[in-house]
């Protein structure tokens, strides 16, 4: 380390550069980190801002200017060290040493008014020491889907990291599952931690225990305060971690979310969702969908996250092991398919709109519903959404009143008998909150794929930005 951020700029009048950047990662010392410098890009066009952000910051939207987007995270002016992590991963199974932060940089690191620590990540800012060969940079059809993954997620309830700015930087690129060239541009994430599943097994692969352990220390002081004092705070910390990630995956099941990559590297110690690549969202209740081109054999298929997810907790138990005991860790990862079961049914009967209902009803009503979606291969988003926009409470008195278009009938008509009869569980005050929980978990609008091609072709054609915008609008309202 050469370089010690300060505190405040006050030599710029930029509110994001004069924030009060913690040095978390840094005081770790550099060997979790390469210092690196951000390209120099020549056009900085600030095709997305995210203003829900900024008062987490501490920042009023209205006193923040597309300048200083653009200054701060376009041509990143401002004395602060920018790292780019270390970590390796097991990607589509097989060990991978030659990872890192490739086309990306830990920008900084700030408190949240919520008293959270955050980060700020770049992707497309240039070249580090772990580009290879590639060239650092970021699509601009790459950054739009990021930006709407994490807010189709956000607005879904799953806990994930989001956008905070999308500058478009006037490069051409050449890839090779694009139409190229094509355009070019540099993203911020914002999330709680960018520390990798991936970063420990770098570790465990240089067998450098006593790192491990610096990094483990760092992490509970940082996200999982709650353990520092505790005696056992290692098993604790990989229990918490378990029930986080099955959660979030349970989250992603409801959601009807494909990540698509699902490797080590791209696993939050947080349990945060964050890395969005070639993901979809199912059209379809189809446990074999499989959202990446590339995964040939379908390892990373919707119906497979839950079994990924755990296995990587697994692999991960390999660094810790230094530092928990194996019994710690195989009594942690024995509770991750109770707590996924637990969160993805209480997920799924608040999508049919039950906030609670009894065991038995609960789970027919959950078995009946999968067994229609799959069944009838009707559209997975508009199934929820419909029943949305067409619940009444009058339903509780009339079984034929509920979806009576519905086809084809011979298939519906059981699913109509159990929500019927579940609706006879609830009193007068829960069938009145219906409408409301099924509002609240089921947006009207899902981009499966289709609704990204479609607001995508007015930007490369026209460089027509406003489908984008409404779809965004779509999404939040």
């Amino acid at each position: 380390m050469t370089q010690t951020p300060t505190a405040h700029n006050t030599d710029y009048p930029n509110p994001f550069l004069n924030l009060n950047y913690e040095p978390a990662i840094e005081t770790l010392g550099g060997d979790y980190f390469d210092i690196v410098t951000a390209a120099e890009f020549p056009q900085h066009l600030l095709r997305f801002r995210n203003d829900e952000i900024l008062p987490i910051l501490g920042l009023d939207p209205q006193e923040v200017t597309d300048e200083h987007f653009i200054q701060a995270f376009g041509q990143f002016w401002g004395v602060r060290p920018f790292l780019a992590l270390r970590y390796h991963g097991y990607q589509f199974g097989e060990y991978n040493p030659n990872l890192g932060d490739g086309r990306g940089f830990l920008y900084g690191q700030v408190r949240g008014t919520d008293g959270e620590l955050y980060d700020f990540g770049t992707k497309g800012s240039g070249r580090t020491p772990y580009s290879r060969t590639a060239d650092g940079r970021l699509t601009l059809k790459g950054g739009v889907r990021e930006v709407l993954a994490a807010e189709m997620l956000h607005r879904m309830k799953v806990k994930t990291s989001r956008c905070l700015s999308l500058v478009e930087t006037g490069e051409q690129l050449w890839r090779g599952d694009e139409p190229s060239p094509t355009r070019s541009s540099v993203m911020i994430r914002f999330s709680r931690s960018h520390i990798r599943f991936g970063t420990f097994e770098r570790l465990q692969f240089f067998k450098r225990k006593d790192l491990i352990q610096k990094l483990l220390d760092h992490v509970i002081e940082s996200y999982y305060p709650n353990l520092k004092d505790s005696p056992d705070k290692y098993a604790e910390f990989y229990a918490e971690l378990v029930q986080r990630v099955a959660e979030l995956t349970a989250q992603w099941m409801a959601a009807g979310f494909c990540h698509a990559v699902l490797n080590t590297d791209n696993m939050s110690i947080t349990g945060e969702s964050f890395d969005y690549g070639p993901y979809a969202f199912i059209p379809t209740y189809d446990p074999n969908f499989t959202a990446a081109y590339f995964d040939y054999y379908g390892r990373y298929s919707y119906g497979n996250q839950p079994g990924i997810c755990r296995l990587n907790l697994e692999m991960l138990q390999r660094p810790l092991s230094g530092v928990i005991e194996q019994k710690d860790l195989d009594s942690g990862l024995a509770k991750f398919e109770e707590y996924y079961h637990q969160t993805y049914r209480q997920r799924m009967l608040n999508k049919l709109g039950f906030e609670e209902i009894s065991g038995e009803w609960g789970d027919d009503l959950l078995k009946a519903t999968i067994q229609l979606l799959a069944e009838t291969q009707i559209s997975y988003p508009d199934f929820f959404a419909e029943l949305s926009r067409q619940f009444s409470p009058e339903w509780r008195e009339d079984m034929n009143a509920i979806f009576t278009e519905a086809e084809p009938a011979n298939l519906i008509q059981p699913w109509r008998e159990i929500y019927y009869h579940s609706l006879q569980q609830l009193s007068r005050d829960e069938l009145n909150q219906i409408k409301e929980t099924l509002s609240r978990y089921n947006p009207t609008t899902v981009i499966i794929r289709p609704e990204i091609e479609a607001i995508w072709k007015p930007i490369t054609e026209d460089d027509n930005w406003q489908p984008f915008y409404d779809l965004l609008k779509r999404i939040k309202d």
